[in-house]
């Protein structure tokens, strides 16, 4: 049944490219087709089903963290290398798993804007299927983020063209930082060295915070300061519906991890969010930034009420905008992602003809 439901998904896509238009170009004029976090993979079909191919699937089969319920990481479909034809090398992200003797080691290589753009295709390469299955299964969160990143550096193309102005020039105005967020948070409110912007939706309703506080020590960069702080913060700021009811972080439902954000230290908080004394509740994620300059903590967080949608998509599209923060003393303009794998000249199209 899982075959047949992948190849349905390949002619669904397939009949979807027809009305495919706009965009960015790719080399032969192409846009990318399929959805956000959808993946094709190229694969052996019978190597598919043994166990090299079977942990490149749990790979991509995860759930997505910090989520109040299970939602996967991505949406699959495969296909034969024999049946990877010009209709499908237009998907928007490809992983090619490509196996054979010449190899000596097990190792990525990525290429972009090949077939058309944007477009991201991930070839892992491997001597034999015994030394595939280890390199992916060891390089899960590799693989998870390369395509998380793809499609967040997408989105945040898409908010360099189009994004809340008044938000950023209030951002700008408060606390000397530079951010972007979607044009749709049109509601605000300012606070006590707090800003929050929201699309104040009844229901995949999506929210933007910034704060700061000084910096303390290097204690500061750990779970339980930021659960503390973040509380305290929240209080003042997210009250519920009635008096007493307030935003809390669910401290048990809570994971940090480092990031490098512009060649400098940040700590990812991912998590659960619930109202004190209410039943609303959703997932939240936020990046704890020092800035030097000013000897302070700078927070942005994305957090989103959607108790009737999924909400892996809402939720990344949010968290794109956190990676656009600027602070003082940033000295790099790009706002992409590293994707964390490093790039080698994968084969181009004329090159595969």
């Amino acid at each position: 049944m899982r075959k047949h439901l992948f190849y349905l998904s390949l002619a669904l896509v397939a009949i979807a490219f027809s009305a495919c238009s706009g965009g960015k170009k790719g080399v032969f004029g192409a846009t990318s087709s399929g959805r956000a976090y959808e993946i094709l993979v190229v694969v052996d079909p019978a190597m598919w089903e043994r166990p090299a191919g079977r942990a490149l699937y749990d790979v991509l089969d995860t759930d997505v963290p910090g989520l109040p319920q299970s939602e996967r990481s991505f949406r699959m479909m495969y296909t034969s290398p024999a049946n990877y034809d010009a209709t499908l090398k237009l998907i928007r992200n490809i992983i090619i798993a490509d196996v054979q003797d010449i190899y000596t080691q097990p190792k990525f290589k990525y290429a972009k804007d090949v077939y058309a753009s944007p477009q991201t295709i991930l070839t892992i390469q491997a001597p034999d299927e015994a030394s595939f299955q280890t390199f992916v299964t060891e390089n899960k969160q590799t693989i998870i983020d390369f395509f998380t990143r793809a499609e967040m550096n997408r989105q945040i193309a898409q908010l360099e063209r189009k994004h809340n102005d008044y938000v950023s020039t209030k951002v700008k105005s408060m606390f000397d930082c530079d951010v972007w967020v979607p044009a749709e948070l049109s509601s605000t409110k300012q606070g006590e060295n707090f800003f929050w912007a929201g699309t104040n939706a009844a229901t995949a309703d999506q929210n933007f915070v910034i704060y700061s506080f000084p910096y303390r020590d290097k204690n500061t960069f750990t779970k339980e300061y930021f659960v503390q702080m973040r509380d305290s913060v929240m209080k003042a700021n997210i009250p519920g519906a009635k008096e007493g009811m307030y935003m809390a972080t669910d401290t048990l439902m809570t994971d940090v991890r480092p990031l490098n954000i512009q060649g400098e230290y940040a700590l990812e908080a991912r998590g659960l969010w619930r109202m004190k004394g209410d039943f609303m509740g959703g997932p939240y994620v936020s990046h704890m930034r020092l800035d030097s300059v000013n000897q302070r903590i700078i927070v942005v967080e994305a957090f989103i009420y959607s108790p009737d949608k999924l909400k892996r998509n809402l939720m990344r599209q949010m968290e794109a905008s956190l990676y656009t923060l600027r602070v003082p003393g940033d000295k790099q303009t790009d706002a992409e992602i590293p994707l964390g794998v490093k790039k080698e000249q994968a084969p181009t199209a004329d090159q595969e003809k």
